[in-house]
């Protein structure tokens, strides 16, 4: 049985935290009165489990590595972001540029996310239980952004080879986004990431996005759709 380990940030600096998390190469670890603290569990590098009880800052679980991150309450700016690889999930509700630039793994956000989630995003999987922002899936390079309920203003603005699945409204779409055929296997593919993410949907209930293809070479035509 794997030995948990406690850090109370009452009686810990975060630095004191980060530090022994960063020495670990395994382990369980739990963190009581996160207080909205920024930079938590941040640059991790091994298959550790970590659980923060409450709400977390800026940067939550950023440049994560294998671990996987659990908060228990919401996050601010940049939780996740830049992501390699593992799992993080957010319990409650996400601030804006929720899995920025994620290069692999899994973001799961059980609440809404705010706007520009999946900013950037180079091949990491962002499942959202909720509603996400204006302008989320700009310029998202490859991966998924799976929104269970509505999307905001000028979803996947300048988007390029990502997938967006939603399954509610969305405002508007961005420059060079368009809907796209959902087909049995796209459906298929769907289906096992929302069973890996554990939020219950029908696949087949979703609406796809993707690049129109437009913007990927330079037309006169298109100046003014950037």
């Amino acid at each position: 049985m794997t030995q948990n380990t406690e850090f109370d940030l009452t009686k810990h600096t975060v630095r004191e935290l980060n530090a022994a998390l960063h020495a670990a190469e395994e382990g369980s670890f739990t963190v009581l009165n996160t207080g909205g603290a920024h930079a938590l569990a941040c640059g991790l590098n091994a298959p550790l489990e970590v659980t923060l009880k409450g709400h977390a800052g800026y940067y939550a679980g950023g440049m994560n590595k294998e671990a996987s991150v659990v908060v228990e309450g919401n996050v601010g700016t940049g939780c996740a972001e830049n992501i390699m690889s593992g799992v993080v999930r957010v319990m409650g509700d996400a601030s804006q540029s929720l899995g920025a630039s994620g290069h692999g793994g899994l973001v799961v956000c059980e609440g809404s996310a705010s706007a520009r989630a999946g900013i950037s995003m180079k091949g990491v999987d962002i499942v959202v239980g909720g509603d996400v922002g204006h302008m989320s899936g700009f310029m998202a390079q490859a991966g998924r952004l799976v929104v269970l309920g509505d999307a905001g203003a000028d979803l996947g603005d300048s988007i390029y080879e990502a997938e967006i699945f939603v399954r509610g409204d969305v405002v508007s779409l961005g420059a060079d986004c368009e809907q796209k055929p959902m087909d049995p296997a796209h459906v298929d593919a769907l289906g096992a990431l929302l069973r890996q993410a554990g939020l219950d949907a029908d696949p087949a209930s979703f609406t796809r996005y993707g690049s129109a293809r437009t913007l990927y070479n330079f037309h006169i035509d298109n100046a003014g759709e950037g």
